[in-house]
């Protein structure tokens, strides 16, 4: 035994590097070829999303495609995801705690609205603002419009009267 393998096996190994052949591949990888560019155009769409999504939503569209195969497909082009992505989007969503020194600890001193777009059938928007007590989470009032402005917000936090909800 040479190098801890069978001498047959280093004396082959050793032919081929002298000859200049690589002991090993760069395999043919048929399958990732033909899904590379289908999975890039999927993650330049989706660009939070990693492999497995990506190769879900593939899936849901029709084209037969493994995870293991979207992943090297998206790893050869550079759009892989990094490992810790999912930590990033954890630690982006403590921001907001961050924003009290002392956050409120009682309900109904801070109400929190946002806008949500939801399309219709026909192409239509609706606009929905929800009015949320940011300790109890508590959903205060809802508003849907057609458009998303500062008056259409004052207006869902003014729908809420100012008696506290009953739990």
């Amino acid at each position: 035994m040479l190098a801890g393998i069978p001498e047959r096996t280093y004396r082959r190994r050793l032919a081929r590097t002298r000859a200049g052949n690589p002991p090993k591949g760069p395999w043919p990888a048929p399958q990732v070829d033909r899904i590379e560019a289908l999975a890039a155009k999927y993650a330049e769409a989706w660009p939070a999303w990693g492999y497995r999504k990506i190769a879900a939503l593939m899936r849901a569209d029709g084209h037969e495609v493994t995870n293991s195969s979207v992943q090297r497909a998206l790893r050869r082009r550079g759009l892989l995801l990094p490992q810790g992505f999912r930590a990033d989007r954890k630690s982006w969503a403590a921001l907001p705690r961050q924003v009290f020194h002392d956050p409120p600890t009682e309900r109904n001193r801070v109400w929190q609205t946002d806008f949500s777009e939801f399309e219709t059938a026909h192409g239509g928007i609706w606009r929905i603002s929800a009015v949320i007590d940011y300790v109890s989470k508590y959903c205060l009032a809802i508003t849907v419009t057609p458009t998303g402005r500062g008056v259409d917000a004052g207006t869902a936090s003014g729908s809420r009267s100012r008696k506290p909800p009953a739990y």
